[in-house]
């Protein structure tokens, strides 16, 4: 179980382009915050940040709209919680596995990038509750990286 601050900090930005710099200094602080190594910290940013790129570019489409972002951090960990009005999309359901054997010249574009997002994080959830799309990602603290560091 990962320990975690009770009370968690809020960013809302809108949904644009612009604004995903501003998120993963969110993501960034809190890994701080938590001690997390280099390699759990660029995972959380990784999957942070396909999915609110994914929010701005397919949930919304260019249009108006916001994104909330949680975060908790402690000894443990981080856990984010992304939050959107755009139409009801699970990342779990639209996440495509790499085609082995398939040259990447003919795989299907989409779905590899939330692939990889949801494979570099300790912890996922998805629900939509009252109109809102609510994606929950943890990254456990130092000693727990997946990807051990090359020889």
């Amino acid at each position: 179980m990962v320990e975690l601050a009770r009370t968690s900090c809020v960013l809302e930005v809108p949904a644009t382009v612009g604004a995903l710099g501003e998120i993963a200094t969110f993501v960034l602080r809190l890994a701080g915050a938590a001690g997390l190594n280099k390699g759990a910290t660029y995972r959380l940013r990784l999957a942070v940040d396909e999915l609110a790129t994914n929010v701005v570019m397919h949930g919304y489409r260019g249009g108006d709209g916001r994104i909330t972002v949680r975060g908790r951090s402690g000894p443990g960990g981080v856990q984010i919680v992304i939050e959107d009005t755009a139409p009801p999309f699970d990342p779990v359901e639209g996440r495509l596995p790499p085609a082995s054997g398939v040259p990447p010249e003919e795989r299907r574009i989409g779905g590899l990038g939330i692939h990889l997002a949801l494979t570099s994080v300790d912890e996922f959830g998805y629900a939509h509750r009252d109109g809102r799309n609510i994606s929950t990602l943890t990254v456990k603290a130092e000693g727990t990286d997946r990807c051990p560091p090359r020889p």
